[in-house]
């Protein structure tokens, strides 16, 4: 699970778009689903990009794929694009709010063409259904 900027933020910001659970509450559920689905979770959040990048290189040595909130680097960061596209593994971006009904420049996303899926909307519950949607298709190989 790699969380962008900002998501240390969740629970204090914006509640009335992003809820009120913290990013804690978000990888505790996380943690318990993946126990259920039978799979092991790795999380890392960071604001900055270049470490962001360099987590996804060493992190695809030993993980089967992603879910990925890039935050607000899903509208800017090629480099992060292509750090995914680079390591070959698939991942599923997914995003708490609904991005295509909030400000223009949240509706494209450098990362969703070459994504597994994307998941967003559904609050705190996309990280969720993505974590879903990525084992059901590592499972299919």
């Amino acid at each position: 699970m790699i969380h962008g900027p900002n998501l240390r933020l969740l629970g204090t910001r914006e509640p009335e778009v992003y809820g009120g659970l913290t990013l804690a509450d978000v990888d505790d559920r996380l943690r318990d689903l993946a126990a259920d689905l039978g799979v092991e979770l790795e999380v890392f959040q960071s604001n900055h990009e270049g470490e962001l990048l360099d987590y996804v290189e060493k992190a695809a040595a030993r993980v089967d794929g992603f879910v990925v909130n890039a935050g607000g680097y899903t509208h800017t960061s090629v480099a992060l694009r292509d750090a995914l596209v680079g390591v070959a593994r698939p991942f599923v971006e997914v995003h708490i709010s609904n991005t295509a009904a909030r400000e223009p420049f949240r509706h494209h996303s450098y990362l969703s063409p070459v994504a597994l899926g994307v998941v967003f909307g559904f609050g705190v519950r996309s990280y969720l259904l993505g974590l879903r949607g990525l084992v059901a298709e590592l499972s299919l190989d």
